[in-house]
């Protein structure tokens, strides 16, 4: 390790981080090390990145005051939020200007942050086309992200963007995989006739790894990835086939979904809307060539598929 440049990891347990930091980990001949920065290193996830060589320090977004110790020395950093743990904007919003803010106090030379749009630049507040949520937001996770790039810009080391896709872990872990309706199995997700721009979690870190590996040219550039952009119906078919079932594809009116009721339901409504509104401009942003490149192993949905299929669970 010695000789190494240290990128130290926000949500190194979590999806993202946890993919940079085994990506780092696992090439050996590297210029990296990873530091897995977490808020509980006693974890049996913190634990499980120790065995791999990786170092685990303690640090807590929630704690700004923490994250001093957690960044020095720290050549480069990845910073990520997780919206779904709490539902909150200003946590979120909080959390991500602590990250940004402690980059530049301790002098980090490469930062990438995980954001996504603020859709408001595209759909004001005032614009009935999405309903507005909390009297401030269209897409709470998205807009909290988007909003706090500005910090990164003016308050981080320099940074480089990045935006994810949809996970296709959602359709494990998320209760987004097919239903029984009747006699047979739906995919029911509200696309309006939009392809859907697809990755696995695990390639989201291998991507950002790559933008590590680039290096500081990237400062400032907006970099989306993708495994694959599929219609609901090319997805039903692959994920029927992975797991032996026919399995047809409902697209669910926007509307409906965002009066299903769980946690999220209005969020995620307006943001599959968002995706359909913007169309070639929101594929545009998650390129799938670019993505490969940074990422030699990235999968495209039936190679997760391959890995996964048997992981989904039907409602």
């Amino acid at each position: 390790m010695s000789g190494k440049k240290i990128i130290a990891v926000f949500g190194a347990t979590g999806a993202q981080g946890g993919g940079l930091v085994r990506a780092i980990a696992a090439d050996k001949a590297g210029p990296f090390s990873a530091r897995a920065i977490t808020r509980k290193p006693d974890s049996s996830q913190a634990k499980a990145l120790a065995v791999l060589g990786i170092e685990v320090v303690a640090g807590d977004t929630d704690r700004p005051d923490s994250l001093a110790g957690a960044l020095a020395g720290a050549w480069g950093a990845y910073c990520v939020t997780n919206f779904w743990e709490h539902l909150s904007v200003e946590r979120e919003t909080a959390q991500a200007t602590a990250m940004a803010r402690a980059t530049r106090k301790a002098g980090v030379r490469h930062v990438v942050w995980s954001t996504l749009e603020d859709t408001r630049k595209w759909v004001p507040v005032q614009d009935d086309r999405l309903p507005t949520l909390h009297g401030k937001y269209k897409v709470p996770h998205f807009d909290s992200k988007g909003a706090v790039d500005e910090v990164f810009t003016r308050e981080a080391g320099p940074t480089t963007f990045l935006m994810a896709a949809f996970y296709w872990d959602n359709f494990v872990h998320f209760g987004m995989g097919p239903r029984k309706m009747g006699d047979g199995l739906v995919l029911a997700l509200p696309l309006g006739g939009a392809k859907l721009p697809g990755i696995a979690t695990l390639d989201i870190g291998r991507c950002a790894y790559g933008i590590f590996r680039e290096g500081p040219k990237l400062v400032g550039e907006r970099i989306g990835v993708a495994g694959e952009s599929l219609t609901g119906q090319e997805m039903a078919v692959k994920m029927g086939r992975a797991m032996g079932k026919t399995i047809t594809f409902s697209d669910v009116p926007f509307d409906a979904y965002r009066k299903l009721g769980f946690p999220g339901a209005e969020d995620l409504g307006n943001m599959f809307q968002f995706q359909q509104m913007l169309g070639e401009e929101f594929q545009r942003y998650r390129d799938p060539r670019r993505s490969r490149e940074l990422n030699p192993q990235l999968q495209d949905f039936d190679a997760w598929l391959a890995v996964n299929a048997a992981k989904i669970a039907i409602a």
